[in-house]
């Protein structure tokens, strides 16, 4: 049996081991390392001096997460994008909804290019991919700018920023969250958080440009900015250490690869909570407007307040079920949000609208798809590990692209809300059966002696 190596820190409550090689290191409870040891019989005076020490070790995670939220604000920046479909439907001549459904193929890559993610982190590293990710966005903004087609728009706009956004989000999420395994709700919700800011923060830069130098330039420095704050947290970032996380009831979290995670059950059963969490949310924000004219029979300056109800309730829903995530099971978490949900979901079919309960109803809907993607990572991480969590979340991220074009889908099929409505309800009751009674895979127990 070989031996491994431990320094222990009482700040972190972790221990850090190394392999004698060096090759990789791994993080187990202070309080049980030395246990551990002694199982093993190693005088922790005989380890070799670490290849990372704390303070190396600190100032680097927390330069991590800085690099992380400044890049996350500025990939956040592409949900700005209807302030565009008017000015680029004057300008190519074309529907809106045509110009619209760039975002739709944006969405669509964000999840195809975060789901391989994982394997280009594990070729490249963190700091070229993020670099790269940056560079790509800014050349699609660039050429986002010189389209004089729809064709060209949706290459440019719509796959071009889509995958150069997708690769950027999930892979600094993942490594930093693997940074921080002691909080890991709480980083997700900095990380995720700083990206739904990022849209808030954009659309007054964007207005201003628009109103100021027209909508080429706006584009052309856009992408400029937001290339510039990629790469420079990119520079700020380093990949996280191979990791092993003790939870609390002595249960070691065994690293699934993606084929092992997608022959469990439970990875499906995550899989279409995720995409019933995006579906509504998606689908809701998409049509917050058209349900307030229509349904509840606001004026357009009534209604247009729905894009700010839900920007605070998104915002909301990722720093409160974030941080909750950390006190107690990240899968009560998601039941609750399921709840809050089904209470929305519940009123827009049932309720008699009115101001009120449709913001109210909007409201619950984007708290929770907010807070979904938010304690998600940490959630998968839980169940199958943290050191290929790119990877295993990545494929469930493909529900985000996918259910942002059911809803839409759905509603043109059999026209009107209501259909779509009832569908995401039935959905969210299976989601809220599914998170209550799944129990997570069968863990690897680690050996202790207890002294």
């Amino acid at each position: 049996m070989s031996c491994e190596y431990f320094a222990c820190h009482s700040f972190l409550k972790l221990g850090i081991s190394f392999h004698p090689d060096g090759s990789s290191c791994r993080f187990l409870p202070a309080r049980n390392a030395l246990r551990y040891c002694d199982w093993q019989r190693i005088s922790i005076y005989h380890c070799r001096k670490t290849a990372m020490n704390t303070s190396n070790y600190q100032h680097t995670r927390w330069l991590t997460l800085i690099g992380t939220i400044i890049t996350q604000f500025a990939l956040g920046s592409v949900y700005t994008w209807s302030l565009f479909n008017g000015a680029l439907s004057a300008k190519l001549n074309e529907p809106v909804s045509q110009v619209a459904f760039s975002f739709g193929l944006l969405s669509l890559g964000l999840a195809i290019s975060s789901s391989v993610a994982g394997k280009l982190q594990e070729r490249f590293g963190v700091k070229r991919v993020t670099m790269a990710s940056g560079i790509l966005l800014g050349l699609g903004f660039f050429l986002t700018a010189h389209s004089n087609n729809l064709m060209m728009l949706w290459l440019s706009a719509g796959v071009l920023v889509g995958l150069a956004d997708g690769a950027g989000y999930l892979l600094t999420l993942s490594n930093c969250v693997k940074w921080f395994p002691e909080r890991k709700g709480l980083i997700s919700a900095f990380a995720i958080g700083s990206y739904g800011l990022g849209s808030l923060g954009f659309k007054f830069i964007d207005t201003q440009l628009l109103e100021t130098v027209g909508l080429e330039k706006t584009f052309v420095i856009w992408g400029a900015i937001a290339l510039v704050m990629i790469v420079f947290g990119a520079t700020l970032m380093k990949d996280a250490p191979k990791q092993e996380v003790k939870t609390s009831n002595g249960v070691v979290e065994k690293d699934y690869t993606l084929a092992q995670s997608m022959r469990k059950p439970q990875y499906w059963m995550l899989a279409v909570m995720f995409l019933t969490a995006c579906m509504s949310g998606l689908y809701v924000i998409g049509v917050a407007k058209d349900i307030a004219q229509s349904l509840a029979h606001l004026d357009a300056i009534s209604a247009a307040n729905a894009v700010t109800v839900i920007s605070i309730a998104n915002l909301s829903g990722r720093l409160v079920l974030g941080i909750l995530s950390d006190k107690i099971s990240r899968i009560r978490v998601i039941t609750i949000g399921q709840v809050i949900s089904l209470v929305g979901m519940a009123a827009l079919l049932f309720a008699p609208l009115n101001a009120v309960t449709f913001f109210a109803a909007i409201a619950c809907v984007a708290f929770n798809f907010g807070g979904t993607i938010t304690v998600f990572p940490s959630l998968v991480s839980e169940f199958f590990g943290l050191n290929n969590l790119a990877k295993n979340y990545g494929v469930i991220y493909l529900g985000f692209g996918i259910g942002s074009i059911c809803g839409s889908i759905i509603a043109s099929l059999f026209g009107g809300f209501y259909v779509t409505f009832c569908v995401i309800f039935a959905l969210l009751i299976l989601s809220l059966a599914l998170s209550t009674t799944i129990r997570q895979p069968e863990q690897k127990v680690l050996r202790e002696i207890h002294i």
